[in-house]
């Protein structure tokens, strides 16, 4: 039987190193060309997610669990620095020392998120301390919420004007989104009074069902911008990224609900 500790890291690194050497490649585009400096270190990290990639892929459910525990470490490191870079650029951005550069203020903080994220769930593995699952469902909620208004308000704002009907739909999303992000807030300034099964069952159904249909929206946006048939600025593997991250929160969502149901006390 696999080791669990080894399942969950494999299953957190193959997922999220190659969102890391994504962000990579979006923070380079959106750099000017004479940025030299910048461009070198994203291609830099864009060669160590992948190498991270690759490892994560070539290792097994089987491998020695001292194994994964020194390649975790080995990954917190690097995504420690990739945080850093990713603060450094919005730093520049803010202050107004990267004039021209096409990366959003909030993209870029956004991506930094989300690597904090990523490092301190390798801490939690190794340390062998993930959240109850009460606390977990309304943590993971209220960070993946945010991701997902996140992606609502890029793709408004990267798609061509003059699609009216897609910009509409995504800016409509952006609303649903910050709503839901409002009320997992409020249901986690709550805990641990509402930390019942009913609340989180509601909870975790209603954002399913607003994770499913923005999820069905990146999907048909992605194909159409495969297939050159919208006006927009959004790169093809951006569009597909989003939608792998919606699928991954659909994911997570799936898992909390099959454990509540298993665990109603």
């Amino acid at each position: 039987m696999a080791d669990q500790f080894v399942v969950r890291s494999l299953e957190e690194i193959r997922f999220w190193s190659r969102i890391m050497k994504e962000h990579s490649l979006f923070l380079r585009l959106g750099f000017r060309c004479d940025d030299t400096q910048l461009i070198n270190e994203a291609n830099q990290f864009y060669s160590t997610f992948e190498a991270i990639e690759n490892k994560a892929n070539a290792l097994t459910f089987g491998t020695d669990p001292n194994v994964i525990r020194k390649f975790n470490e080995d990954v917190h490191t690097a995504v420690s620095y990739i945080w850093a870079f990713k603060r450094k650029v919005l730093g520049l951005i803010v202050t107004c020392q990267l004039p021209g550069a096409n990366n959003f203020p909030l993209l870029v903080d956004h991506v930094s998120r989300e690597a904090n994220y990523f490092r301190n769930r390798l801490s939690e593995l190794n340390a062998g301390r993930l959240e109850p699952l009460p606390d977990a469902i309304i943590d993971e909620n209220v960070f993946f919420l945010k991701i997902m208004a996140d992606h609502a308000k890029f793709i408004s704002h990267l798609l061509d004007p003059s699609e009216r009907k897609l910009v509409e739909q995504a800016n409509n999303f952006s609303q649903e989104f910050d709503q839901l992000l409002f009320q997992a807030q409020d249901l986690s300034s709550m805990r641990p009074q509402a930390q019942t099964v009913p609340l989180l069952d509601q909870f975790l159904d209603q954002n399913r069902v607003s994770v499913k249909s923005l999820r069905d929206f990146k999907k048909t946006a992605r194909d159409l911008i495969e297939e050159c048939r919208i006006k927009s600025i959004i790169h093809p593997l951006l569009a597909d990224h989003v939608f792998r991250e919606a699928e991954h929160f659909l994911v997570i969502i799936d898992a909390f609900e099959t454990s509540l149901n298993s665990n109603p006390a």
